[in-house]
């Protein structure tokens, strides 16, 4: 979708369709979408196939949510707390500490994981997946959702450290962002909020060792014919 420095509008915000799995093979677009936390009052996105989602995944903790959701009155809205009950490493940003934190929700919450992507596979229509910033918890999905339809790891990187430009207006979003001080400039900040490919590509090792997120998904229930029609939902073939 096309830039913009209005905050009014989902910042950290992208279609997963279009990437490569092998032979030519992309994924679908709007099957579903990647974000930061919509806000009451946003406006629709440009560009963008089958907008409004028909269903929403929130990985958000209750302390971070609002009782209605801005999106309830047009999609089904899901709550999955995929962090409640983890012990979370110290949240300094640091590669280090994101690892742990990733690795974390696969060893913790795999049902939780599970239920996210069997959401997102029945879903009627787009589904829209998002946290706070759009940044750990729905990387870890996205990586596992790309995964799991045999997207190639150097392409779910690569729109892992996507959501690195769009950090500050993210943080904006969250009233977070205090006022640049002389001499420090947006790249600066983007620095320090970098999505570290340390952090994700532990994420896809884990999947390495049961041959890719399907294997771990079905080490954790899920279906032959689920995954396969997850692939036939998914792929543009």
């Amino acid at each position: 979708m096309p830039t913009s420095d209005a905050l009014d509008e989902l910042v950290n915000l992208r279609d997963l369709g279009g990437q490569p799995v092998g032979d030519g093979e992309l994924t679908r677009s709007g099957v579903v979408y990647r974000s930061d936390a919509p806000h009451p009052g946003d406006r629709d996105p440009e560009g963008l196939t089958g907008w409004p989602p028909r269903v929403v995944v929130d990985l958000r903790e209750a302390a971070e949510t609002q009782e209605t959701h801005p999106m309830a009155p047009v999609a089904q809205v899901h709550r999955i707390r995929v962090l409640e009950g983890l012990d979370k490493p110290e949240d300094d940003g640091s590669a280090h500490e994101l690892t742990l934190l990733y690795q974390g929700m696969l060893e913790g919450a795999p049902k939780k994981l599970v239920e996210v992507f069997r959401h997102v596979l029945e879903a009627d229509g787009p589904a829209l997946v998002h946290c706070a910033a759009g940044k750990d918890r729905t990387g870890v999905v996205s990586a596992m959702l790309l995964s799991a339809a045999g997207v190639r790891p150097d392409a779910i990187i690569a729109d892992y450290v996507r959501t690195d430009k769009n950090m500050f207006r993210v943080l904006q979003r969250l009233n977070e962002a205090p006022e640049l001080p002389p001499g420090v400039d947006e790249e600066m900040v983007a620095e320090l909020l970098a999505t570290p490919t340390q952090a994700i590509e532990r994420v896809l090792e884990v999947f390495d060792v049961h041959q890719g997120a399907a294997g771990w998904l079905s080490n954790h229930g899920v279906t032959d014919d689920e995954l396969n029609r997850w692939k036939a939902k998914f792929l543009d073939s």
